[in-house]
């Protein structure tokens, strides 16, 4: 079949941009983070590693549409991977797409590397690694981790490294808060298409556990980053004012509802909450960048 033409919006739209905060966040508050303990950052090269993140993020969401669709897990009846199930676009398109974006990614990863060090190779190389068994790790149960360490423990180190040119531990502090969040959106997603994903024939970690399990399972993930904030902030590990998230947690709770209405009435009641909760960690992140700004303004 002859490949359609698409505008410069729809080919965006395809890389799901609503999904970013996850990749971009983790490297924005840990910039924010490593400045407020009076490290001295690289503002130009944080911003650079945050772009490119970006990029390598995109391509990791194609690359999950296009083997959810070879693979049978994204259909006509399925939310996922639209840009292929609606027929806007051929799954070979998505996959071209993909690869290109991890070419993108790899050559300004490369350039990345000759102006700090090869500790970047090891971490770019991590991340590629993550990103292309994304999928088989996702169908056999352990795609949260994936994320986890995609979207959290590896950007956050990896930022600190490329920013200062070394890799800070204090700043895994935030691995916790920004990584459940960043978890809890793939977790949501994949509560929703427990059905649809037995179909398939593969086994997610909300399938492992349950439609009632993955609810609470959620609500940890949501949860927990408020709790760890206020701790933190006892404790100095976090200044007072990082407590300017707390707000956020009506997204939150919102969100909570949704699924625990889900074991009762299924997949609509999750319909969107993928989303939301990117929402909540764009929101929670902001606002726990903008707090180490200030504090450290009034320091």
């Amino acid at each position: 079949m002859k490949e359609q033409k698409h505008s410069f919006k729809s080919w965006f739209f395809a890389t799901r941009p609503w999904s970013f905060p996850a990749s971009a966040m983790p490297v924005l508050v840990t910039l924010a983070y490593l400045g407020w303990l009076g490290v001295d950052v690289n503002w130009g090269i944080g911003l650079w590693a945050l772009v490119n993140v970006v990029v390598f993020h995109a391509a990791a969401n194609c690359w999950s549409d296009y083997l959810d669709y070879v693979k049978g897990v994204d259909r006509e009846d399925t939310i996922g991977g639209l840009s292929i199930t609606s027929g806007e676009f051929q799954a070979a398109e998505i996959k071209k797409l993909s690869l290109s974006l991890l070419a993108v990614a790899a050559a300004s990863g490369i350039a990345l590397l000759l102006a700090t060090g090869w500790p970047t190779l090891l971490l770019g190389l991590a991340g590629c690694a993550l990103i292309l068994f994304y999928p088989w790790l996702k169908y056999h149960a352990l795609g949260d981790v994936d994320i986890f360490l995609t979207y959290s423990v590896l950007p956050i180190l990896g930022t600190s490294y490329v920013a200062t040119g070394e890799f800070l531990l204090d700043a895994l502090w935030l691995a916790l808060p920004i990584g459940l969040i960043t978890v809890g959106i793939l977790h949501s997603n994949n509560t929703r298409d427990i059905e649809h994903d037995k179909r398939a024939g593969i086994c997610t970690f909300a399938m492992l556990i349950g439609k009632e399990a993955s609810a609470s399972v959620y609500a940890f993930e949501v949860l927990l980053p408020y709790a760890w904030i206020v701790a933190g902030a006892c404790f100095g590990v976090f200044p007072w004012w990082s407590l300017i998230v707390l707000p956020t947690v009506k997204i939150a709770l919102g969100n909570v509802r949704s699924a625990f209405k889900y074991p009762k009435e299924g997949f609509e009641a999750l319909v969107g909450v993928d989303e939301k909760t990117a929402q909540l960690q764009l929101a929670f992140s902001l606002l726990l960048t903008v707090s180490l700004f200030i504090d450290k303004l009034l320091s």
